[in-house]
């Protein structure tokens, strides 16, 4: 059985992308990256939606030539690696770009537990639409926000407004650019 886990990048004041719709600003530095590649040779499955499955495509189709960058070759490498659940209503299966990636139009949390429980390790939701249902329901086990120094003023927001959970710090570490990387786990009652 998997445990679900939510990753985001998020402004100081809870965003993820501006009202612009930019998230270039989340970028990581090159130790912040180091930690992605760590991260995801824990992560097993990926559910995310259509933007972000098409943002991450470039993952998939880098190629693996001595002239890309190191960390680059591995992420890809471990990204491709993976395999992915893509929620999506507006998608056909043929628009996958890999064939460890399915299809799904629509994400009910009784399908989402049956991920995890059919996962060998971590499975990552990324995206706060995507995992907002999730979230809501006391699903995610583990939240590991990536927090850059950074007010942006509005926009869409890391985390849905209501949800109330009881979260104990598991780790934390600052970055020599001020981002603030902190994993809470969700307390069970």
């Amino acid at each position: 059985m998997g445990t679900l886990i939510f990753t985001a990048n998020v402004s100081l004041d809870g965003y993820v992308a501006d009202q612009n719709g930019d998230f270039q600003w989340t970028g990581p530095a090159d130790e912040m990256f180091a930690m992605h590649i760590d991260r995801m040779a824990e992560v097993s499955t990926e559910v995310l939606g259509r933007k972000t499955y098409a943002l991450m495509e470039y993952w998939e189709n880098l190629p693996d030539t001595e002239d890309q960058p190191a960390a680059e070759r591995e992420f890809a490498r471990r990204w491709r690696g993976i395999s992915k659940v893509v929620v999506s209503s507006t998608m056909a299966a043929g628009d996958l770009a890999s064939d460890r990636a399915r299809l799904v139009p629509d994400l009910s949390l009784a399908e989402l537990q049956r991920i995890v429980e059919d996962a060998e390790g971590m499975v990552e939701i990324f995206g706060p639409t995507t995992a907002a249902d999730a979230i809501r329901a006391g699903l995610v086990d583990e939240f590991r926000l990536f927090v850059v120094p950074k007010l942006v003023g509005g926009g869409l927001r890391a985390l849905p407004d209501g949800v109330q959970l009881d979260l104990s710090l598991a780790e934390q570490r600052i970055f020599a650019n001020g981002t603030a990387y902190l994993r809470y786990r969700t307390r069970r009652v």
